[in-house]
């Protein structure tokens, strides 16, 4: 099975280095950066619900059809 691609795998970086050639800097669309801005958040919100309690899904439904969203 072939591993899917990350969101850095997509992403068109530039390197800024120095006299020496150790990148200092990287340069990347802004679009992309959004993306990877969304991407910590998400990861953030589930790391903090990460100990969240965890119901089946058929007893979450049945909750929501009772109060009449679904």
């Amino acid at each position: 099975m072939k591993k899917p691609k990350s969101t850095l795998d997509q992403i068109e970086l530039h390197f800024i280095t120095d006299q020496k050639g150790n990148k200092e800097y990287v340069m990347l669309k802004f679009d992309d950066y959004r993306q990877l801005i969304e991407d910590y958040q998400d990861l953030a919100i589930v790391a903090e619900r990460r100990d969240d309690e965890r119901i089946p899904f058929e007893k979450l439904e049945k909750k929501l059809k009772a109060s009449g969203r679904v």
